[in-house]
């Protein structure tokens, strides 16, 4: 493999979850690689990488958001100007640092940092979240250096496929389980006041929550209890209050702590270090994050976009690691009939377990750093 020593990078993505999370992985695996090497973030000043980046020891660059209208608008006649200011705060980013490679996960601000970089000559390498691309990076693939994709058949030019660099406490968890899997389990319970000799259901819509997959799985509370189980049902901010009214009318086993509500967990491995099952949303981050732990899934895609969360979740279903269900079809009569039923087939739902994990890719990090050496070894594409 040609791949360069990389002495200065700048890292652009932000907004959310999906593009800072990938973002640090790899700057962690580039500075385990090369303690020396120069790491600078683009980013804005109102998303996730505000806070996230500094805290990690990262140096965060603001650049302004440039979204790029979908359809003709008036936002297109200040388009230029907001992009030229962008274009140019990337440019002075990748001078102070004589960026050898510029990185870009997608969203707002990567646009800028790929077209400063095309000027300066720098070599681009694109990471693609979703199995459908979205605007700045189909745009950025055009010239990349280097192109990695998180799931086959992502329609980039050139792409090859890192699967997606997880998250330092998923990549802790992975090597935990595999090194102690049962006391791993047992202390996540302790940490959350569960026991962790009862089939565990984990449900989340992620950190904004989902309305109807919160009201299907408290609606079928009672099921979920009378089965054995205990669920630790994640809400979202500000969408607790109709699931603790529902679980409340169920006494003794709610006191008993066997149906936890919470609105947000920011410890979020200690959940999937303890779940069995696992009900959520299909982003790409939830489907690789448990693809790479080995954790069954009902799947329940967002309704609404472009419909990349149920092609995200689709080649991990059709692997038999998990079920795909709509949104539509969530209803509490499905989750009561089939949840259940699902935990109490043990066999199937090891198989499920099996198929997660030959599917999981657990190496994304150091892949897409790999892309990164050898674009800085070959220079711009």
């Amino acid at each position: 493999m040609s791949d360069s020593k990389v002495e200065s990078v700048v890292l652009a993505g932000g907004g959310t979850a999906g593009h800072v999370n990938p973002l640090l992985a790899v700057a962690d695996e580039l500075r385990a690689r090369e303690p020396d090497v120069r790491v600078l973030v683009l980013g804005t000043t109102t998303g996730l990488e505000a806070e996230l980046v500094p805290a990690r020891g990262y140096d965060l660059r603001p650049v302004p958001r440039v979204p790029l209208p979908r359809r003709p608008s008036v936002d297109l006649l200040t388009l230029p100007g907001k992009l030229n200011a962008a274009v140019r705060a990337a440019e002075a980013a990748i001078e102070e640092v004589g960026a050898r490679v510029v990185v870009g996960f997608g969203g707002y601000v990567s646009t800028p940092a790929y077209l400063a970089a095309r000027r300066h000559g720098v070599p681009v390498v694109i990471h693609e979240q979703n199995a459908r691309p979205g605007l700045a990076n189909k745009l950025g693939a055009r010239w990349a250096a280097r192109v990695g994709l998180t799931f086959a058949g992502t329609p980039l030019r050139g792409g090859v496929v890192t699967g997606l660099p997880l998250r330092r406490e998923i990549a802790a968890l992975v090597s935990a389980r595999e090194a102690d899997g049962a006391g791993t389990r047992v202390a996540a319970a302790d940490a959350l006041g569960l026991d962790p000799t009862r089939p565990t259901v984990v449900v989340t819509g992620g950190s904004s929550g989902a309305l109807n997959l919160n009201a299907a799985v408290a609606g079928a509370a009672g099921a979920l209890l009378a089965s054995g189980a205990q669920v630790l049902h994640l809400t979202g901010k500000g969408k607790d209050g109709p699931v603790r009214e529902a679980v409340a009318l169920l006494g003794s086993a709610v006191e008993a702590g066997r149906y936890q509500v919470r609105e947000y967990l920011s410890e979020m491995h200690l959940a999937l270090a303890v779940a069995d099952l696992v009900v959520a949303r299909s982003g790409a981050g939830t489907v690789c994050e448990l693809a790479a732990l080995g954790i069954p899934a009902v799947y329940v895609p967002l309704p609404v976009g472009n419909g990349e969360q149920r092609l995200n979740a689709a080649p991990l279903v059709r692997a038999g690691g998990g079920v795909l269900v709509d949104d539509a079809d969530l209803t509490p009569k499905w989750v009561a009939a089939e949840v259940p039923a699902l935990l109490g087939d043990s066999p199937r739902l090891a198989a499920m377990a099996e198929a997660a994990l030959r599917t999981g890719v657990r190496d994304g990090a150091a892949r897409v750093a790999d892309l990164v050496g050898q674009a800085a070894a070959g220079g711009a594409a």
